[in-house]
């Protein structure tokens, strides 16, 4: 992947660098592995900052996003454009290092991350502009008629990315990607267990011709990155993981009140109806389950179905998730690979035995087998209910506990009793039943007879409510959450305002006057009071007259 940044260390692994103003700075913090999660052995390492390299890189950052604030939006578009060219040239490059790295078949890298990226991209370019544009706004307020007003969304400065491990490619690229298109800088933090991929993003939009630290993308040690968050430099951040993690962030920004957008996890649930096509839906909840082996906060973690359809649907769940490969992500054919981190398999096994000692059973999978990496199988538990972790926590893996219900009104009930609400999703054929479910689900999104796809999306906004986060990123939403907005307002004359000094007792009853004047409840009452208005010697010389004219429209 790329070149080698630096001489193997003794181990005789590749080592990796940040990359800091276009350079790859060699790290004096130590060195961290790299690990195959299906091996559970180290293939590269990465030398991490100290705390004097890493203070060069947020300057690095405040310098460019300066420079970066005045750039016009063909220039970012350019650039992104640029970016999405690199990213389509080294596509396959990519997909297998994100395989080798977090876990997921190759296929599946294409699908998820690159193909996502490059959406992400194509629309920033096209669209940015437009979704940023300067707004005029003519006012509401009579006194004001002759004012000229607009709304500007202006740049941060250097936004903060921490980004997870699950999706290293597309979750850094489309924050990266939207903070470059709202004209600011990024200094990037990806996470420890995926730090190559992250390191790629950097090494792409150098390849594109970004300005020096406009992209700075660096390793740090655990410790370094609660620093960073408490940093006063940072415009904002935007942090992508678990909700415990997403309190500690939301905490130490606190200290300098920095904004955060927080994308945390979801228990996302779906609803399968006794009118749905159950084939159709077996495929859906089979694939929204144990696709990226389950690591998506967008996962179908739990299933509702009604009792008339439970037997024939979870017949059809089975028989799909036991045909489902699982084994090295850079084979052909594999379906599920391992996943990312030895201690994420363990929550997992812990949820499943937890749940099976509570009387659910395991229809599939189960077990953990004996062999090297992180691999736990693809399993579907019976008999779950709203008791176990495995309905109420976030398993982030590949197990898919089904619950029988009686009714659509007790699966939407308990689809909505969580802390959590990303993603939901329903399965039916009925237009009446899809829209009722739309409605009454509480979730950032809801999906009718398909899931997680939202996320591909460009113009759609992620993100949910409780733990599930705060704010939005990608679409119209996401994109200005990465800008401060401005209200900006010009006097067109030289005259006195109606409302300032002397307060006078002509001002205090034409002020009196002209409350009634444009807000009694009666036509009559108004009118009486506006014609008082025009006894007032102080509105004939401070109020524009041509303008309240044009604006008759607010006296009726």
């Amino acid at each position: 992947m790329s070149e080698t940044l630096a001489p193997p260390v003794a181990t005789g692994l590749p080592v990796h660098h940040s990359l800091v103003a276009l350079r790859d700075v060699e790290g004096r913090g130590g060195v961290r592995e790299a690990i195959n999660p299906a091996t559970g052995a180290a293939f590269a390492a990465v030398s991490l900052l100290d705390a004097a390299q890493l203070e060069e890189a947020v300057e690095s950052s405040r310098r460019a996003a300066k420079a970066w604030a005045g750039s016009s939006f063909a220039e970012r578009a350019k650039l992104l454009m640029a970016v999405h060219r690199a990213a389509l040239r080294r596509a396959d490059e990519l997909a297998r290092l994100v395989a080798r790295e977090q876990g997921k078949p190759v296929s599946e890298a294409h699908a998820a991350e690159i193909f996502p990226s490059l959406e992400h991209l194509r629309n920033l370019a096209d669209h940015a502009e437009e979704a940023l544009r300067e707004e005029w706004i003519e006012s509401d307020v009579l006194l004001f008629a002759h004012k000229e007003q607009a709304l500007r969304h202006e740049p941060l400065g250097v936004v903060l990315a921490i980004t997870p491990w699950n999706y290293p490619f597309a979750i850094p690229m489309t924050t990266v990607g939207a903070a470059v298109a709202a004209g600011n800088a990024v200094l990037l933090k990806p996470a420890p267990a995926t730090t190559l991929v992250g390191l790629e993003i950097g090494r792409l939009f150098r390849e594109a011709g970004a300005p020096e630290g406009l992209v700075n993308v660096v390793a740090v040690q655990d410790g370094q990155a609660a620093a960073l968050v408490e940093d006063r430099r940072f415009g904002k951040i935007v942090f992508t993981g678990s909700m415990a993690t997403g309190r500690k962030v939301m905490a130490g920004a606190a200290k300098n009140l920095t904004p955060v957008v927080l994308e945390l996890g979801g228990k996302d649930p779906a609803i399968v109806c006794r009118d749905a096509d159950l084939d159709h839906a077996a495929a859906g909840v089979v694939w929204g389950a144990f696709m990226n082996c389950g690591q998506t906060c967008a996962s179908i973690e739990r299933v509702y179905v009604e009792r008339p359809v439970a037997d024939a649907f979870v017949a059809k769940v089975v028989e799909r998730a036991s045909r489902l490969v699982a084994g090295d992500p850079l084979a052909v054919g594999t379906d599920v690979g391992p996943l990312t981190l030895d201690r994420q398999r363990a929550i997992v096994r812990g949820h499943v035995e937890e749940a099976l000692a509570q009387g659910a059973r395991a229809l599939v999978g189960g077990v953990q087998p004996d062999r090297p990496g992180f691999f736990f199988p693809p399993t579907v538990l019976a008999g779950a209910h709203g008791g176990m972790k495995v309905m109420r926590e976030e398993t982030f893996g590949p197990v898919l506990p089904i619950e029988v219900v009686d009714s659509v009104d007790e699966a939407i009930a308990k689809a909505n009793d969580s802390e959590y609400g990303l993603t939901a999703s329903g399965w039916t054929r009925d237009p009446r039943l899809a829209e009722r479910l739309q409605r009454e689900l509480s979730a950032g999104a809801v999906t009718i007879n398909d899931c997680i796809s939202t996320y591909s999306e460009p113009q759609a906004p992620w993100g949910g409510p409780r733990g599930s986060g705060v704010g939005r990123t990608h679409g119209l939403q996401g994109l200005r959450e990465l800008t401060q907005a401005k209200f900006v307002t010009r006097e067109k004359g030289r005259r006195p305002l109606a409302w300032w000094y002397p307060y006078d007792a002509e001002l205090s009853e034409m002020i009196r006057v002209t409350g009634r004047a444009l807000h009694a409840p009666g036509l009559v009452d108004r009118l009486s009071h506006q014609i008082r208005l025009l006894g007032f010697g102080r509105f004939w010389k401070r109020v524009d007259l041509l303008a309240t004219l044009r604006r008759l429209d607010r006296l009726f």
